[in-house]
C-alpha cells in the first residue's frame, strides 16, 4: 500500500507546482475580469489538480529512493520497485539508474570475478606468501604458507614470531618506508630449525583487501641441510670408518702375507673382518638414515599411527635380541593409542633404536620396560592431547652430566662396551630427529645404578582401554 507523503512536503511540492496559476488566477478573481462562481471553481481545480500532480511526483521519488537504496544494498531491481506509475521525467531519470546500476552490478561481478581469481592464484602458489596491512600485520596467508607455519597462520603461532625476527621487521620497515622491494634471510629455532629467504614486496596501490605488503618466502631449510649433510657425512664416515678399514686392510696384508698358509688363521681373520664389515655396513646404514631424516626434518609428517600396535609389532621383532640376552620384555599398551600426525616407519624406527638400545645397555637376563600411555601430565608434558611411550632399562644407568650428550652424533658413556654391543653411536640423535620432526619431545631419565628410562610425548590423541601383559624372552 502506498504510503501518504508528509503534509508539509506535499504542501510544498503543490505550491512549487500549481503556485503560479493559482496566485494568477486569485488576481483575476480580486480584479473581477473573471466572474466570482466560476473563479472559485478554477482556483480550488488548479489547487487540486497541484496537489495530484505533487502527490505523484513525491510518490515517484519516494520509489525511486528506495530503488536506490536496494540496488546500493544489492537486494533488488529497479523495474520491480518502480512499478508502472511514473511522470515522464521520473521514467527518464528511473532509466537512467538502471543503465547505472545495470553497469555497476556487471563491474561488481568482474571485479568479484577478479579477486576469486587472485585468491586462487595465491592459493595455488607452492612458495608461501603473506600478506600484511600498513601496519604490518598478517592480513591473509596461502595454503603453502599455512603449512609451513601451522594453522594460525594467518595471524599467529610461528607466523607472528617469524614477523618478530630482528632481521625481518627491520626488513618490512625499510619496504614501508622506501617503497622498494627488500630481501632478508632468517633462521627460525623452533618448532624446529628452519631458515627461510623472504622476499618484501610494497603494494601501491594498496590491494582489495588493503594489503600494502607481500612476502614471498622460499624454505631453504632442505637445501643448506644437503649442504650440511655432504659434509658431515664426509666428516663423520672418514673419522668412524678409519678403524674399521684399517683392520680390514692390515688382515688383508697378513692374509697375503704370514698367514697365507695358515688355515687356522684365515678362518679366524675372515670371521673378524665379516664382523669388521657388518660394523661399517650398520654405520653407513645409520648416516645415511640420520641424513635423510635432517633433510625433511622441517616438514612435519601426515597420517596417524596407532603407537601401541606398532609398539607390539616391534616388539614382536626384537623377540630373537631378547632370547640371545635373557632378556624380559614388560609391556604395558594403551589401546587404540592413536600418534597424530605421524610417520609409521619412522615412530618403527625410534621404537627399534630405544629397544635395542635398552637391550644392549640393560643386564643380562633382566629386563626392559615398554609401556604406551595418554599423556596426562601437564607439568611433565606439553599442553594439548597426546601419547607418551617409554622405555627402560635395568643397566648401571648413566651419570647426570652425561646425560644432555647422549644425542650426540657417536657420543657414548662407555666406548669399548659400546661397541662391544654392536651400537654405531647414532641411534639416540635418530631418535632425537624423529621425534623434532614429529614435534614431540624426548626425555631421558636415569640414576648411576638403577638404569635409564627414555620417554617420548608425540601430539595425537587420547588412548581409551589400556591392555597390560608381560613378554617373555622368545626362541
Amino acid at each position: 500500500m502506498p504510503v501518504a507523503p508528509p503534509a508539509g512536503r506535499l504542501l510544498t511540492a503543490a505550491l512549487m507546482v500549481g503556485g503560479v496559476p493559482s496566485a494568477a488566477l486569485g488576481l483575476l478573481i480580486l480584479a473581477e475580469e473573471v466572474s466570482l462562481g466560476p473563479g472559485l471553481l478554477a482556483l480550488a481545480a488548479s489547487i487540486a489538480a497541484a496537489l495530484l500532480v505533487a502527490r505523484i511526483w513525491l510518490g515517484n521519488l519516494r520509489r525511486l529512493r528506495e530503488a536506490l537504496r536496494r540496488a546500493e544494498d544489492g537486494g533488488g531491481e529497479l523495474p520491480e520497485v518502480l512499478g508502472l506509475a511514473l511522470l515522464p521525467s521520473i521514467e527518464e531519470i528511473a532509466e537512467g539508474v538502471r543503465r547505472l546500476a545495470r553497469l555497476q552490478r556487471e563491474r561488481a561481478e568482474l571485479v568479484g570475478r577478479l579477486r576469486r581469481a587472485d585468491e586462487t592464484i595465491v592459493e595455488s602458489l607452492p612458495d608461501p606468501l603473506v600478506v600484511l596491512d600498513e601496519n604490518a600485520a598478517p592480513l591473509r596467508a596461502n595454503a603453502a604458507a599455512r603449512a609451513l607455519f601451522g594453522t594460525a597462520g594467518s595471524g599467529g603461532g610461528d607466523l607472528a614470531a617469524a614477523l618478530r625476527h630482528p632481521t625481518l621487521a627491520e626488513a618490512v620497515d625499510a619496504a614501508r618506508v622506501a617503497r622498494r622491494p627488500q630481501l632478508a634471510d632468517i633462521a627460525l629455532p623452533v618448532p624446529v630449525a628452519r631458515e627461510l629467504r623472504v622476499h618484501i614486496i610494497p603494494m601501491e596501490p594498496a590491494l582489495a583487501d588493503g594489503g600494502r605488503l607481500v612476502l614471498m618466502l622460499s624454505d631453504r631449510t632442505r637445501d643448506r641441510a644437503v649442504e650440511r649433510m655432504r659434509a658431515d657425512f664426509v666428516a663423520n664416515a672418514s673419522h668412524e670408518l678409519r678403524t674399521p678399514l684399517a683392520s680390514l686392510i692390515g688382515f688383508i696384508e697378513t692374509l697375503r702375507g704370514p698367514a697365507e698358509n695358515d688355515p687356522e688363521a684365515r678362518a679366524r681373520f675372515l670371521g673378524i673382518m665379516a664382523e669388521q664389515s657388518q660394523r661399517m655396513r650398520l654405520l653407513i646404514d645409520d648416516l645415511l638414515g640420520l641424513s635423510r631424516i635432517e633433510i625433511t626434518e622441517h616438514q612435519a609428517p601426515v597420517g596417524a599411527v596407532d603407537l601401541s600396535a606398532l609398539a607390539a609389532t616391534e616388539a614382536e621383532a626384537l623377540g630373537p635380541i631378547l632370547a640371545a640376552r635373557q632378556v624380559r620384555l614388560e609391556q604395558d599398551l594403551a589401546a587404540g593409542a592413536m600418534a597424530d600426525p605421524a610417520d609409521p616407519e619412522q615412530l618403527g624406527q625410534v621404537l627399534r633404536n630405544l629397544l635395542e638400545n635398552a637391550v644392549r645397555h640393560g643386564r643380562p637376563g633382566g629386563s626392559v620396560r615398554l609401556r604406551v600411555a595418554q599423556a596426562a601430565d601437564p607439568a611433565r608434558w606439553p599442553a594439548g592431547p597426546g601419547v607418551v611411550l617409554s622405555v627402560g632399562d635395568d643397566g648401571p644407568g648413566i651419570a647426570k652430566d652425561q646425560i644432555p650428550r647422549l644425542t650426540e652424533r657417536f657420543y657414548r658413556v662407555d666406548r669399548g662396551r659400546g661397541r662391544a654391543t654392536g651400537g654405531t653411536g647414532l641411534g639416540l640423535a635418530i631418535v632425537k630427529h624423529i621425534v623434532n620432526r614429529h614435534r614431540g619431545r624426548l626425555l631421558i631419565e636415569s640414576e648411576e645404578g638403577q638404569g635409564a628410562n627414555f620417554s617420548v610425548w608425540l601430539p595425537g590423541r587420547a588412548p581409551s582401554v589400556m591392555a597390560t601383559g608381560a613378554k617373555a624372552p622368545q626362541g
